[in-house]
């Protein structure tokens, strides 16, 4: 991300959420506000879709957030009413919950959390009053003490979606902040990019397709994170509980689909701690 300026892949993840609604059907994850926060013309942007060569990153992207969501409703119905969501972006999941007293705090780069709630006032998109937004720099600010200033009480539980934020930052600041989340009592769903092994030529295309795109608006890709060491980094923060989906588990759990592909490129993550 450029200093001072809002995240563009953010803008791209939102659009391949909204995509799918019109080109999948919404089959995996439904988003009534997914094209209306994105304040484009919709009919122009499908007119352009083309060829859909992004089809596997949609349906990653909408995995996730389903696996995130589905989570999330599942920590409520357990009296658990405190949600963060980090990398915020355009996430549009704190105004379409309908859980009365669950508190929502949006974590984000601070250029990108007034962006996004310049798009919200555009959009006419309501915000609740159970809703806050903060800004944090991942890699320099201190997470427990901007939780604390956001109304999170670190003292109870709470669940939290990382979603399209540790593929772009540093294995330092990945430590950090999930250690730092391991000293709360917590449920994290995540996503990030484990090393590619298939013999499928189009997986390092495609890879090498998605490093370019993002490199040339200022949001390099950092090297991938094998599953082993993602695991190592959790249990040694504190998660006892860590389940770990790659692509096959990802298309037979979560899209109904025979187990297939690659066991790299995106994996989505559900750890608990103990507390």
């Amino acid at each position: 991300m450029r200093d001072g300026q809002p995240s563009r892949t953010a803008f791209g993840a939102a659009r391949h959420r909204a995509l799918h609604q019109d080109l999948d059907g919404g089959v995996v994850f439904r988003d009534p506000l997914a094209w209306p926060i994105l304040g484009v013309d919709r009919a122009a942007v499908l007119a352009g879709v083309g060829d859909d060569p992004h089809r596997a990153l949609r349906f990653f992207i909408a995995a996730r957030h389903r696996c995130a969501e589905d989570r999330v409703h599942a920590a409520v119905a357990d009296g658990v009413d405190q949600v963060v969501v980090f990398g915020a972006g355009l996430d549009t999941f704190a105004y379409r919950m309908d859980h009365p007293g669950v508190a929502v705090v949006e974590v984000d780069h601070p250029a990108t959390g007034a962006w996004k709630r310049e798009r919200l006032h555009e959009a006419g998109i309501h915000v609740p009053e159970h809703v806050c937004h903060i800004g944090v720099d991942f890699e320099r600010d201190d997470l427990v003490t901007a939780l604390r200033g956001g109304g999170v009480d670190t003292g109870r539980p709470v669940v939290v979606m990382w979603l399209g934020v540790v593929p772009y930052l540093t294995r330092r600041s990945v430590t950090t902040t999930l250690r730092a989340l391991g000293s709360l009592s917590c449920v994290v769903v995540a996503d990030y990019r484990a090393p590619l092994t298939s013999a499928d030529p189009r997986a390092p295309r495609g890879a090498s397709s998605l490093e370019r795109r993002v490199a040339a608006v200022g949001e390099p890709l950092t090297d991938p994170l094998p599953p082993h060491e993602m695991r190592a980094i959790l249990t040694e923060a504190g998660f006892a509980d860590v389940d770990d989906l790659d692509r096959p588990a990802i298309r037979s759990r979560l899209l109904g689909l025979p187990p297939a592909g690659d066991s790299g490129g995106g994996h989505i993550v559900v750890a608990a701690t103990t507390g």
